[in-house]
């Protein structure tokens, strides 16, 4: 038996004849028997009837990851195109390595394989007997699908795909105003002992202060609760936008994640590790922690974490074997968890609410924004 390799347009599609008789296949990632009968696979009218198109790749910034609760990755965003073309769903499953995907191929578990082959093209791998699947690649499959998608995921992930306003970071500085909302953030705060300022830098991080904002992954209001996060958590879809009832839903979850780092005994720290969870995910957080203990790194200490966090955007660490959860863009967690900081710092100097939300109020507009940092003294 013989593995047919063909080019087509950068797109490299790799298909076997099946017979029932045992024989070794040479692969890329080495030798694999091949034992599948023939009426175990599904081809193209199959999958279709099915409504399913099952597709294998690795985790990774160019196959596969989540983001905020959205599946993202190049080869995710073409197979998920091409499902769409056949008109049905698009299930991915990730695998540990190359050759789990290839024994799952094999075996008749998916449809095909999606993962880079080469530098320079995407890696398709057809499974076997599936002639028409691979004839409907071809004449689907365009190089300008690649750059299309790469530049939708760039959009998804730039601040342009969220809808929102942008008002100003302090209604009233010698006032000590931080926003309509500061008798929310108080009262809400209190029970779970947080710095109502602290949450306040947090919504501002969220949303600038917008209670209409809405990402593209579909996080809704002041506090920017995902509807699963707000179903899990009591709060109607119908007043997922009202200011209050956003922000004592997102103090819920704040408490819960507390509850998830209950073993960080100190507080400042573990506020840390939840403003982190907050935005990058529980679990993500967590394979941080255990490849700082691999490390020899104090798990319980945001800045030796802070390093792994940053580390799962690259493969030697978002492989290792302690990683469950795969890659996630650890920048943007950083990033997040220092701005929060930064504007607590300079929101301190507010020691008591001077402001009721107002529900028909508009926040002011934003003037336009000083380069330099504004600060408020105690």
């Amino acid at each position: 038996m013989k593995w047919h390799f063909a080019w087509i347009f950068g797109l490299f599609l790799l298909a076997s004849c099946v017979q029932k008789k045992q024989e070794t296949l040479v692969t890329p990632w080495g030798e694999i028997a091949d034992t599948i009968p023939t009426d175990d696979d599904f081809d193209l009218d199959e999958i279709q009837q099915n409504g399913e198109l099952i597709a294998l790749t690795l985790t990774g910034p160019e196959t596969y990851y989540d983001y905020k609760g959205k599946h993202l990755g190049t080869q995710y965003l073409l197979a998920q195109r091409f499902a769409d073309k056949l008109g049905v769903s698009l299930r991915m499953e990730v695998c540990r390595d190359t050759a789990e995907m290839m024994r799952r191929l094999e075996d008749g578990d998916a449809d095909l394989i999606c993962y880079p082959m080469t530098k320079k093209g995407l890696g398709w791998i057809v499974g076997d007997d599936k002639e028409d699947l691979e004839d409907e690649l071809q004449a689907w499959f365009k190089p300008s699908l690649v750059d299309e998608v790469k530049k939708e995921e760039e959009f998804l992930l730039s601040n342009r795909a969220v809808k929102r306003r942008v008002f100003a970071p302090m209604l009233n500085r010698t006032g000590g105003v931080i926003s309509h909302y500061d008798a929310f953030f108080q009262r809400y705060a209190a029970t779970i002992r947080w710095d109502w300022r602290l949450i306040a830098a947090q919504c501002y991080q969220e949303s600038t202060f917008d209670p209409l904002a809405r990402s593209w992954a579909g996080a809704c209001g002041l506090m920017q609760i995902m509807p699963g996060t707000a179903d899990h958590l009591g709060l109607s879809r119908a007043n997922i936008y009202d200011p209050e009832q956003n922000i004592a839903a997102a103090v819920r979850y704040l408490a819960e994640l507390e509850r998830s780092f209950s073993d960080i005994r100190e507080h400042a720290e573990r506020t840390r590790f939840v403003l982190a969870a907050y935005n990058g995910g529980h679990f993500h957080i967590r394979d941080a922690m255990a490849l700082a203990r691999k490390h020899g790194r104090n798990p319980y200490h945001w800045h030796e974490v802070e390093p792994f966090v940053l580390g799962l955007s690259r493969p030697e660490f978002y492989n290792d074997p302690v990683v469950k959860n795969g890659y996630m863009r650890g920048s943007e967690t950083v990033d997040y968890v220092r701005k929060i900081q930064e504007r607590w710092n300079g929101y301190r100097g507010v020691k008591t609410v001077r402001s009721v939300a107002a529900p028909s109020g508009i926040p002011q507009k934003a003037k336009r924004e000083r380069k330099k940092k504004f600060q408020i003294n105690e």
